[in-house]
């Protein structure tokens, strides 16, 4: 298993998918979340959408194999999907946030997990910016939120690398040289 994670703008998503279509017999993962679904996005594909109340029964039915809170919405990796494909011999590939690497890690620590760290904050600042998604108040409450994930996994233990999104290309090929070099020790 592969957990991907880093601060929301930092290009994680982009890695991920790069990785899935580098590596063989590879699986993205899809979330089951709590926030709205936007236009682009498509049920099953990006996410799992639920409601408040399907998600809680999800948690009390032990379905998770990690979920967390972020930036107001609820997300989590559904168990049983992620079973089948790792028992069928596939890499699975997670892209979740920091307190689900830590769920994900205590539970499986064979797992390889991955942190993307943007070059500087302002390079992250501009790119929450660029993606002209949210509100200011929004864009500056993930902000926070950043600068205290990538405080917090250089101290968690979690982390089994670190990757500097300076330049899109070099970071997805060191992600994926990361994935072939542990796949090869395995």
């Amino acid at each position: 298993m592969l957990v991907i994670s880093g601060p929301s703008g930092v290009g994680k998503t982009t890695i991920t998918r790069a990785v899935e279509r580098a590596v063989d017999k590879a699986v993205f993962s899809v979330s089951a979340t709590t926030r709205t679904k936007t236009r682009a996005d498509t049920d099953g594909v990006d996410y799992h959408f639920l409601t408040d109340d399907e998600f809680d029964a999800r948690v009390h039915g032990g379905d998770f194999l990690e979920h967390a809170e972020y930036a107001g919405h609820r997300y989590g990796t559904l168990r049983q999907p992620i079973e089948e494909a790792l028992h069928e011999g596939l890499l699975v590939i997670l892209d979740i946030d920091i307190q689900g690497a830590i769920q994900v890690k205590d539970a499986m620590p064979e797992a390889y997990a991955v942190f993307v760290l943007p070059p500087s904050e302002q390079a992250l600042l501009d790119r929450l910016h660029e993606r002209r998604r949210e509100t200011e108040k929004q864009i500056q409450r993930r902000f926070e939120i950043a600068k205290r994930e990538i405080a917090q996994a250089h101290t968690c233990g979690a982390y089994d690398a670190f990757v500097v999104n300076d330049e899109l290309s070099r970071a997805i090929q060191e992600t994926i040289e990361l994935v072939h070099h542990r796949r090869a020790k395995a």
